[in-house]
C-alpha cells in the first residue's frame, strides 16, 4: 500500500490503480476507498460514477464509515447524469452508519429528488438524524425547512432555534440566517416599539431567502 500511495501522490493513477485493485481484491478497505475515489475522479480510469458507488459499498460494508459519506458525495455528482439511481439502498446503509454527513447527503437527495421521489417530510427526518450525530449542516438545513415550511409547518421560531444551534457551534449560514429573522422581527420577540406616525419608516421589502449549508 506504501508503493501504491506513493504512486498516487505523484499522480502516476494508471499504475497506483493496478496496485490497488490488487489490495482491494484481498479484502484491503483502504484500496477500496482509493478506487472509489479515482473512479468517481476519473483518476487512470474513465469517471465511472457506478463503479465508485460500488467501490464505496464494498468499503462501507467492510465497516469503513467514511465510506457513507463518499456514497453520498458519489450519488450527488451522478444525479445530474442519471447514472445512479439508489432509492432505500443508500437510505438503509445510511441508517446504519451513524455517519452525520451520509445523513446529511441523504436529506438532500430527498429534498432536490436525486435518485428518489421529492420527499420534504423525510428530508426533514435525515436533516435532524445529521444534526443529532453532529453535522452542522444537517442542524442548519432544518431551520431552513422549518422557515420555508418544507414537510412542517412554517415555524419562525423553531427555525431560529434551530439556527442558534448551528450558530453556536459555527456555522457561518446559521449566523446570517438569524441576522436575516431579527431584521425582520421573525421568530423574536420585538423590544422596541415603531416612531410616531410624523416620523418615516422603512418601506417593506422582501425577505431575503435563507441559505443552506
Amino acid at each position: 500500500m506504501t508503493r501504491a500511495r506513493q504512486l498516487y501522490a505523484e499522480k502516476w493513477y494508471a499504475s497506483a490503480l493496478a496496485v490497488f485493485l490488487q489490495a482491494a481484491d484481498i479484502g484491503n478497505v483502504e484500496a477500496m476507498m482509493y478506487l472509489g475515489v479515482m473512479c468517481g475522479n476519473g483518476q487512470g480510469t474513465p469517471v465511472n460514477y457506478e463503479m465508485a458507488y460500488a467501490w464505496f459499498s464494498k468499503a462501507a460494508d467492510a465497516g469503513e464509515t467514511q465510506a457513507m459519506n463518499n456514497i453520498g458525495l458519489c450519488i450527488l455528482r451522478a444525479a445530474a447524469s442519471s447514472e445512479l439511481s439508489p432509492g432505500p439502498e443508500l437510505v438503509s446503509q445510511g441508517r446504519r452508519s451513524g455517519n452525520g454527513e451520509a445523513m446529511f447527503n441523504t436529506g438532500v437527495m430527498y429534498r432536490d429528488g436525486l435518485g428518489v421521489p421529492v420527499n420534504n417530510r423525510e428530508a426533514m427526518k435525515w436533516f435532524r438524524r445529521a444534526s443529532e450525530a453532529g453535522d452542522l449542516l444537517g442542524t442548519n438545513e432544518v431551520g431552513v425547512l422549518y422557515q420555508k415550511g418544507l414537510g412542517v409547518e412554517v415555524d419562525y421560531g423553531e427555525a431560529m432555534n434551530w439556527y442558534r444551534k448551528a450558530a453556536d457551534s459555527g456555522s457561518d449560514s446559521a449566523m446570517y440566517n438569524i441576522g436575516v429573522l431579527c431584521e425582520d422581527g421573525l421568530g423574536v420577540t420585538r423590544t422596541a416599539t415603531w416612531p410616531s406616525p410624523g416620523i418615516a419608516r422603512p418601506a417593506p421589502r422582501g425577505m431575503p431567502p435563507p441559505k443552506s449549508g
